[in-house]
């Protein structure tokens, strides 16, 4: 007995990219940046807090660093320092800025599918526009920036936006992350979520079905992560 198309089970009806760590090898970049901001306040980067920074947005990221250097709050100069932040990625991103393996690869598999997509980024409009420059503008239907929300992942607020932007429901839409902060955002707003971890692990929950690596993707993979099927590699 033979399985008609009509009852295979359906692909996601939009596919939510997050940039940093996913689809661009970008992570190694904010590690300078936030290693050096750490030490513009008097402290070295532990290992911990670096993780702890992982996929967060650009204010709770400092936030983090503002209180393990314990810099008061009355002390913190953050419109200087995001600035300064700012400007320190935007130059390291216009000397490299390298792909993530099979990423250009899943992109276009995407697109010949005829799947709308989005980029779900914590990263603010300014350095993001730098990015497409690498990524490509035209791949995207929309595109939803850190600044560009009440508050950034781990909140829902990003993928939420993204999916009424496209006019679909959140779970009919397969967000792809690698972080921490990223994966809780895209869960918690509903999304199954096909984890790819990059810099720091994922752990388990709902609605996350993990793979190593975007080299080898298939229609089939992103439709059994959208259904469940798929499971944390051993």
């Amino acid at each position: 007995m033979t399985t008609s198309d009509a009852d295979r089970p359906t692909g996601p009806h939009a596919v939510l990219w997050d940039m940093d760590g996913t689809l661009l090898d970008s992570e190694p970049i904010w590690d300078i940046a936030m290693e050096r901001f750490a030490l513009r306040n008097g402290i070295v980067m532990s290992p911990a807090l670096r993780e702890s920074t992982l996929g967060n947005s650009l204010p709770d990221a400092m936030g983090k660093i503002y209180a393990a250097a314990d810099v008061a709050v009355s002390d913190r100069d953050v419109p200087g320092d995001s600035r300064w932040l700012l400007d320190t990625v935007a130059v390291l991103f216009q000397e490299d800025l390298p792909w993530r393996p099979g990423a250009t690869e899943a992109l276009d598999l995407v697109r010949d599918a005829g799947i709308p997509m989005a980029l779900v980024t914590n990263t603010v409009r300014e350095l993001t526009e730098v990015a497409l420059d690498t990524i490509g503008r035209h791949r995207f239907a929309v595109t939803v920036c850190g600044d560009e929300v009440q508050r950034g992942k781990p909140a829902p607020d990003p993928y939420l936006r993204a999916a009424e932007l496209l006019g679909r429901r959140p779970d009919q839409c397969l967000a792809v992350e690698d972080s921490p902060a990223g994966t809780d955002a895209a869960t918690t707003a509903g999304c199954p979520t096909l984890v790819v971890p990059s810099a720091a692990p994922v752990p388990d929950g709902a609605l996350r079905r993990f793979r190593e690596s975007l080299v080898g993707l298939s229609g089939h993979d992103l439709t059994d992560a959208f259904h469940g099927v798929t499971t944390r590699p051993s």
